[in-house]
């Protein structure tokens, strides 16, 4: 069970990184929305995970807005 918390962690903490780096990146809102999804979906995909393509794009603006309030 505790496997499953640092798995958890590992992930949300590679996905917020990757995030946050393309926010940084000069390119236009839709342009980064693109491109963090398509990222979240390889990343999902490479490791077995199942989510809908509405629950993946529900993930990418959450961690947009996290990423805004940071800043």
């Amino acid at each position: 069970m505790k496997s499953l918390g640092y798995i958890g962690a590992f992930l949300g903490g590679a996905i917020a990184g990757a995030a946050l780096g393309i926010l940084v990146a000069p390119e236009k809102g839709q342009d980064t929305r693109v491109r963090i999804t398509d990222a979240v979906e390889d990343f999902l995909k490479k490791h077995n995970i199942k989510l809908s393509r509405k629950e993946v794009v529900d993930l990418v603006d959450d961690i947009q807005d996290a990423a805004t309030e940071e800043e």
